[in-house]
């Protein structure tokens, strides 16, 4: 499986923490050599699912050190760097290029809902702050505004600009932007996968992978192969589990309830305005853990 400057089966990850909502840093590196000995290439650091909204950034630049210094050596470390405000993202951007940060994130700017012209230039600043390639993150069902079809080719215009994580799910623009443009493409939906690899997608950056990092790389390599039955069969053996994380409540919430499930993690314990799965979520990933072999 050839690799890119992000890798090609990422998981954004989760920030473990204490019972007390204080960083487990210790948990923090555990978690990344589990998810790199599970089939990883690359993982997202201080994205959404690892509760960016609610973390400092002191605690981000201390979470992607502690990730780097773990497996910065056998795995690409995309760090998430965006916010709505252009000059902080900027400032996170060289601090977590010194950290040895091999790529970063950027989400769309939230809340501010920015014209098009306003964010090809948040974008540009915060991507030119550094040599690091970037990635950018089209969620508009989380920032309320979605990258229109030329913004994102006015993007691919910027050298530093190199993938785009799509959670928009526009599959006729993915497919054109694919043709149009250089960048590379990767599915921000788990429920969605097969549907984006199956059209060109170069990778996945995925919140089920906590726990199917090894079918999702089985995954991309059937996709590679042309072997579209085994592609079709790994993605409908992981719909339960698909299902638990993704539909149960919200994808941090589950994926925490699940590696601290399977041992990988010591709290499942999330900070304010999420709350740990109740019993009845956890009740039912357990049981779609079993029903997708994964347990």
């Amino acid at each position: 499986m050839t690799s890119t400057p992000f890798g090609r089966v990422l998981t954004a990850m989760v920030t473990p923490m204490h019972d007390d909502g204080s960083l487990d840093l210790d948990g923090t590196a555990k978690l990344a050599a589990h998810l790199v000995d599970q089939g990883h290439d690359g993982l997202v650091v201080n994205g959404t699912t690892g509760e960016s909204a609610t973390t400092t950034d002191e605690e981000n630049f201390a979470t992607v050190k502690a990730v780097v210094d773990a497996v910065g050596d056998r795995i690409q470390v995309t760090a998430g760097v965006g916010t709505n405000d252009t000059a902080h993202s900027v400032r996170v951007a060289h601090e977590m290029a010194r950290l040895g940060a091999d790529a970063v994130l950027i989400v769309t700017p939230y809340y501010n809902k920015p014209t098009q012209a306003g964010i090809v230039e948040h974008f540009r600043a915060v991507a030119t702050a550094t040599d690091l390639p970037a990635m950018v993150y089209d969620i508009p069902g989380r920032t309320g505004t979605a990258l229109a079809t030329d913004t994102t080719r006015r993007l691919a215009e910027i050298d530093q600009v190199r993938a785009v994580k799509d959670a928009k799910g526009d599959f006729f623009e993915a497919s054109r932007l694919m043709a149009q443009t250089d960048l590379l493409w990767y599915s921000g939906d788990d429920v969605v996968n097969l549907a984006h690899l199956a059209q060109g997608a170069t990778g996945v950056v995925s919140v089920v992978g906590h726990v199917a990092g090894r079918q999702y790389a089985d995954l991309v390599a059937a996709v590679d192969a042309g072997d579209l039955p085994r592609a079709r069969d790994i993605h409908r053996r992981l719909i339960p589990v698909v299902d638990a994380i993704m539909h149960t409540s919200q994808g941090a919430i589950q994926a925490k309830a699940a590696m601290h499930l399977l041992g990988v993690i010591d709290s499942d314990f999330c900070r304010l305005p999420l709350l740990p799965a109740p019993e009845e979520h956890r009740a039912t990933l357990r049981e779609a853990l079993i029903q997708s072999g994964l347990m």
